[in-house]
This record gives structure tokens, sequence and C-alpha cells, in this order.
């Protein structure tokens, strides 16, 4: 649902080092943000100048001073962006793949069809990661579309030689797409196909989806007495 919804604005560099500094406000004692991560709602890439400009605030000793280590950007996968991000910045780097081939990624992915697997694999093979780090490929998982063992298989070859982690996520379902969450044991099948090839393998933890709150669920939806976009500030 997420995904679904309209892009009202970017936001700035100081809005999203804000955000960074409202959570730690929030924080007990003791307590700190072990991560940061940019992702949705949206594409970070697309934003490109907001997010590269918000890393000096957080990640400056006299601002936040989070390790860039700490710092990942995630993408659907904008080349161009993607080669940028790498001249620019010492941060981690997540691409959102969900599928092995073309012909399964162009469908549920429609910014395949500028930058096809074999050109996003070229990217991230030039991607300068630094030393001792893996880039992390999360990979939605949908009954029936892009969970069975030849998927894995294929996804297996395409990430041979690549410093990665690979990120299951097994679909959280809301009205509308038609797609299904995969059973257990497909999703344990899957992993387990990945770890055998030497893999390093985690199955997300689904939260919040008995209230629509999980990953991919957010999303302002009208009420009864509100039409659709409607009672929100850009």
């Amino acid at each position: 649902y997420t995904a679904r919804m309209p892009v009202r604005k970017n936001l700035a560099a100081s809005e999203i080092a804000d955000q960074v500094l409202r959570a730690v406000e929030v924080l007990g004692e003791g307590e700190r943000i072990g991560n940061l991560v940019y992702m949705g709602m949206g594409e970070p890439l697309h934003n490109f100048d907001g997010v590269v400009g918000s890393f000096a605030p957080i990640t400056d000793a006299a601002g936040l001073g989070y390790s860039p280590r700490k710092v990942t950007v995630s993408t659907s996968g904008l080349v161009p962006q993607i080669e940028r991000l790498g001249r620019t910045a010492p941060v981690n780097l997540a691409i959102s793949l969900n599928a092995s081939s073309d012909e399964v990624r162009d469908r549920i992915m429609p910014i395949n069809r500028k930058y096809p697997i074999a050109t996003l694999m070229d990217a991230l093979r030039r991607y300068p990661l630094p030393p001792r780090r893996k880039m992390t490929i999360e990979y939605v998982l949908l009954g029936t579309v892009n969970d069975t063992d030849a998927d894995a298989h294929r996804l297996v070859k395409l990430l041979r030689g690549l410093p990665v982690r690979v990120n299951l996520i097994p679909w959280n379902p809301f009205q509308g797409p038609g797609f299904a969450r995969p059973a257990d044991e497909r999703v344990r099948s899957f992993q387990d196909i990945l770890q055998r090839r030497g893999l390093t393998v985690t199955v997300r933890t689904t939260k919040g989806i008995d209230i629509d709150a999980a990953c991919g669920q957010l999303g302002e939806r009208p009420t009864a007495a509100e039409p659709r976009g409607g009672g929100g500030e850009a």
C-alpha cells in the first residue's frame, strides 16, 4: 500500500536530519539508535541532494556523530544515482531486488524496464564498498510469483562474487494487488537453498501485520467521509 501513496514532496536535508534528532530525543537513558536506514516512503535516490545533504549533520562529530558504517541507503535500482552515491559518500547500500529474472521484475518493479537486472548487477559490482562491508539484497517473497526453488537458484547465480547479505521479506498482504504471502515452509526452503550456496540470509520478522502497520502496509487511507487523496497537507 505504501508504494501507492501519491508523491507530495521531497524532504529537505535538514528535515531528514531532524527526524533522527527527534528519535534520539525520545530514547530512554542508555538507549541509542544502532543503524540508520534511508528507505521509503518513496525512493531515496529520487531525492539525491536531500539524502546526501543530510549525511553531514548526522555523521559529523559536531552533529549527531553517527559513523557512516551505520548508515544505509536503500534503492529500487536507479543505476546512475547508485554510481553517483558511490563517488559521494562511504555509506552502505541496500537494493530492493525482489526477483531473479527480468520477466518477473518487469512485472512487479517497473524501474526494471529502464535498468534491467544485468545493468543493475554491473553497477553493484562497480560500487566502491568500503572494506569488510556487505551490501544488503532485499527480496520480498510473493507466493507463486518469485518464491520457487528455481527463483532461489537463479538468485544464487546473480549474486555470485558480490559481497552481499540477503534479507528475505515475506509479503505483508493488503487489499488490492492480488499477491499472497508464501507459506512458512516455502520461505524456509528458499532460505535453505541460498544458505547452502554460502550466502548470508536473514528473514525479516513481521510486526504490525494485524493492524496494517507492517512493512509495505503503511499509508494514509481515506475515511468513509473523506474522498481518496484528500485531507492531508503537502
